[in-house]
């Protein structure tokens, strides 16, 4: 798939020449195989949560799988373009789509900033009002087993809160829990990462945990905005920590 630099391609433009491929559903591992070409980045995950917002609607076979069309791809191809390269929220990528499925003219955006990391990774900082999932609705969220979430609990990579229920993030960790098992990385690879993220978590709340308590109501409504913003750089350095320790490795 070749890239685009401007970030417009035309419809059609990422399934260009593929003759009568163009008109065989494909499966959502074909796809990303087609993505991975342009965005070596994208993951299975990724694809579902693009699904999810409603940005593509692969038809479903009987059986409950996904097939993707031409058309599908390359309005994935789009939207992960205009991620990469300008930057823009899911709400702005859908009113281009929209747009051109209008047949009107997408006019490209301007330079931005990179995009807080945490933008689109799955759901809002937990808090005491923050969606739940129950078990159910996990497991065919996520697509995994009784077996796998059972496991998975067992190294305390998920687990019920104390209210019942999963938090709405348990979702987007069984899916990319499952994609890294895909290469390899078992369960118990994974509970440095936790541990990890459990750390990052308590210094957050070190610095939030009084504007909670504050007596201005004004100050007590910025502290989610904070720890939000205090999660993003956490996120940030820790893949800068993983990218300078590859690089020297390489090296």
């Amino acid at each position: 798939m070749p890239h685009t630099p401007s970030g417009g391609a035309p419809p059609g433009a990422a399934t260009a020449d593929r003759g009568p491929a163009d008109r065989v559903p494909m499966s959502i591992g074909s796809v990303l195989g087609l993505l991975r070409e342009e965005f070596p980045e994208v993951t299975v995950s990724k694809i579902r949560f693009l699904e999810s917002e409603g940005l593509v609607e692969p038809r479903r076979t009987p059986s409950g799988y996904r097939k993707f069309s031409a058309q599908d791809v390359e309005r994935l191809a789009f939207v992960l373009r205009m991620q990469r390269d300008h930057y823009l929220p899911l709400k702005v990528i859908r009113e281009q789509l929209d747009a051109r499925d209008r047949g009107e003219q997408v006019a490209l955006p301007g330079p931005a900033q990179p995009p807080d990391l945490l933008d689109g990774a799955a759901a809002p900082l937990d808090t005491a009002g923050a969606a739940r999932v129950g078990r159910t609705e996990l497991l065919a969220a996520s697509e995994i087993t009784e077996e796998q979430l059972a496991e998975w609990e067992s190294y305390g990579l998920l687990g019920p809160v104390e209210n019942g229920g999963y938090p709405a993030e348990a979702v987007e960790v069984a899916r990319l829990v499952l994609d890294l098992g895909r290469f390899g990385l078992e369960p118990r690879h994974l509970r440095a990462v936790k541990a990890s993220a459990d750390r990052d978590a308590g210094l957050v709340e070190q610095v939030v945990a009084p504007l909670r308590r504050h007596r201005n109501p004004q100050t007590r409504h910025r502290a989610e905005a904070t720890a939000r913003e205090l999660a993003t750089l956490a996120v940030r350095l820790h893949a800068t920590f993983v990218q300078a320790a590859l690089r020297e490795q390489r090296d």
